[in-house]
């Protein structure tokens, strides 16, 4: 019988950690971290990583794994999770995938199509150059007008998100949508897809209390920690550049914390939307752990 893996996904704050946890324990196997901002050992309390606790428990994998320093794109992610599956595949017959960036969950299951150009150092320059001159709005703008479709689903937060697809669509003379709708790669293993959502309201209450809890544990000291590499993209995202705003005397604290809060709540909503095209997602609650296991069960 061909091996398991089984993706559980959702917006941030909906759970997937717990479950996560729970699944694993239950069918004894190891984790896979598919969110791209855990990948980055500077990046702790922003970036809501498992407990200590919680990895002694159940092994994760890609978790602290790389330094802010470092490059590290969906195509390497890719490339490290399918190594990484042949080898847990030969101990494990099922294997958790778990994170909320659909981009890398989807290099996994469906990998890249390869008409999908490398990157392009010069180009990357000029954006980069473009970014430091006119800020984040002029990059938002252009892949408006480049890939409209793709603009809709994008974290436009995520500026290495956002300079991977202007460069895509101008060395390809294509939209980057339509370059990920090629042809599927055939995986030597079953894929079972879960994607967890909460009521509205709830969802929304987590995430206010999250980052509250958050700023309580000390990430403003985090931020501060790592201010001298703010320029580096895994740092241009929610959580960081509004607190850097704060130390830049731009926001007070309040307002640097509702622009979290507000910022957050929007990157669920995208999250959601890019789950939620895909017809291959089974939706449930994060408290339904016995259903879960029971589908899974059924599917493996």
């Amino acid at each position: 019988m061909k091996p398991t893996l089984v993706v559980i996904t959702g917006p941030t704050a909906v759970g997937k950690t717990n479950l996560c946890v729970e699944l694993a324990q239950h069918f004894n196997t190891e984790i896979i971290n598919a969110d791209s901002r855990q990948f980055f050992k500077e990046l702790s309390i922003g970036t809501a990583k498992p407990t200590n606790e919680e990895m002694k428990n159940v092994p994760h994998h890609l978790v602290n794994s790389h330094s802010i320093n470092q490059t590290y794109n969906a195509t390497n992610f890719e490339q490290d999770v399918l190594a990484l599956l042949n080898k847990l595949f030969k101990t494990y017959p099922l294997v958790i995938l778990t994170g909320g960036s659909g981009l890398y969950i989807d290099a996994v299951c469906n990998g890249f199509d390869e008409n999908i150009p490398e990157g392009n150092e010069q180009l990357r320059t000029e954006l980069e150059q473009l970014y430091n001159k006119y800020g984040i709005e002029i990059l938002r703008e252009k892949l408006k007008q480049l890939d409209p479709d793709f603009y809709q689903e994008i974290d436009l937060k995520n500026i290495n998100r956002l300079y991977r697809a202007i460069e895509v669509c101008l060395l390809s003379n294509s939209s980057y949508k339509q370059l990920r709708q090629g042809i599927k790669q055939n995986r030597p293993f079953n894929i079972i897809k879960i994607a967890l959502n909460r009521d509205k309201e709830e969802l929304y209450n987590r995430i206010n209390q999250r980052v509250d809890l958050m700023i309580q544990n000390g990430l403003i000291d985090e931020v501060k920690q790592v201010l001298p590499y703010r320029t580096h993209n895994a740092l241009k995202t929610v959580g960081y550049t509004e607190l850097f705003d704060y130390l830049d005397e731009k926001l007070s604290l309040p307002e640097a914390i509702d622009k979290i809060k507000v910022n957050t709540r929007r990157y669920a909503k995208k999250q959601l939307a890019w789950f939620n095209k895909s017809n291959d997602y089974n939706w449930f609650h994060p408290n339904e752990t016995e259903k879960i296991i029971s589908f899974i069960n059924s599917n493996k």
